[in-house]
């Protein structure tokens, strides 16, 4: 099983980015973690990050025809972009949504998210970990239809 994980804008600054909203992971950390955990539970995992909504467009229409679902952290693109939740949705595979912080209880824009209505779940606020329960919920989903 393949999974691709994307990485939204401004992702690239983890560790150096308000490290009391999003910890002090890097980017790197987060990726390496993901793949000791795909190597743990049979998966294989593929990253992307781009401050660019429409090269993680061109990215979500390339990897779907060699991916079974994405783990998507769309960063500020969650509140604002119908057209990466039409892309996800366009390409017919599931994907969970996750957020380090607790978009929750943060400011009231970040609580409305135009992905989490057509994604199969969304973790938020366990730092790096919303990644890696998002993961297993990813492929344990996919393992399961």
């Amino acid at each position: 099983m393949r999974i691709a994980v994307i990485h939204g804008p401004n992702l690239r600054r983890l560790g150096k980015r308000e490290p009391e909203v999003y910890g002090t992971a890097t980017l790197a950390d987060i990726n390496s973690a993901l793949a000791d955990l795909a190597g743990e539970i049979g998966a294989e995992v593929e990253s992307f990050q781009s401050n660019s909504e429409g090269q993680i467009l061109d990215f979500i229409e390339e990897a779907s025809a060699r991916v079974d679902g994405f783990l998507v952290n769309p960063g500020g693109l969650t509140h604002t972009s119908i057209t990466l939740r039409d892309g996800l949705v366009g390409v017919e595979l599931p994907f969970v949504e996750v957020h380090l912080s607790n978009t929750a209880n943060r400011e009231r824009f970040r609580k409305h998210s135009y992905l989490a209505p057509v994604a199969e779940g969304v973790i938020i606020g366990f730092g790096t970990e919303s990644y890696l329960l998002g993961l297993r919920g990813i492929v344990a989903h996919i393992a399961n239809r």
